[in-house]
């Protein structure tokens, strides 16, 4: 019997650069599935009310993270997220769904910064692998691409969990995972 599994799931077996890239994948695609389908006014709901935390305020800033991981902290590029921010409120903006933006552009914000973020993966790979310094120094050292990759893997699991949290208050959407003919989004 073969076993065919969805394409965001980790292999069984593999090397630890196919397990981590297929954690990451995974916790993109539970987190996408999490925040999928809604229009703009339920990317806005606050339903925690202690917290201003929205699922599109989720998507926007898990973008700015894509872009600040692989474009700035491993290759010491411009993350292209940062220049959409006013520079003077920057921490309001990604966690918030203006009253200008749509639900269409708030996800394909997202979508772009992780198809930018599989490019540069793919490119770390080819260049050094993993354990090449990244570009960011942290108190006269340099971090590895491997570090900084599992630091996002760590945002997407923190945040992932918000995302259920938010996703059933909004409209009773509960689960672990996507179905497995969810249409993995991008």
């Amino acid at each position: 019997m073969t076993r065919t599994d969805p394409p965001w799931e980790p292999p069984l077996a593999g090397t630890d650069v196919e397990h981590l890239v297929g954690t990451l994948e995974r916790l993109r695609a539970t987190f996408r599935w999490k925040v999928d389908g809604l229009d703009v006014h339920q990317l806005r709901v606050r339903a925690v009310p202690s917290s201003a935390l929205s699922l599109g305020g989720l998507l926007k800033h898990l973008a700015m993270c894509e872009d600040d991981v692989f474009g700035w902290r491993i290759l010491g590029e411009r993350p292209e997220t940062w220049s959409l921010a006013p520079e003077d409120d920057v921490e309001r903006w990604q966690f918030s769904v203006e009253p200008d933006e749509t639900a269409e552009e708030v996800y394909g914000l997202w979508a772009a910064a992780v198809g930018r973020s599989r490019a540069r993966l793919a490119r770390v790979l080819a260049e050094g692998g993993l354990d090449r310094p990244g570009h960011l120094e942290f108190e006269d050292a340099r971090p590895t691409a491997r570090r900084h990759l599992h630091d996002l893997v760590e945002e997407y699991d923190r945040h992932t969990g918000h995302a259920d949290l938010l996703r059933e208050a909004v409209d009773g959407r509960v689960g672990e995972d996507p179905p497995p003919d969810w249409p993995m989004i991008p």
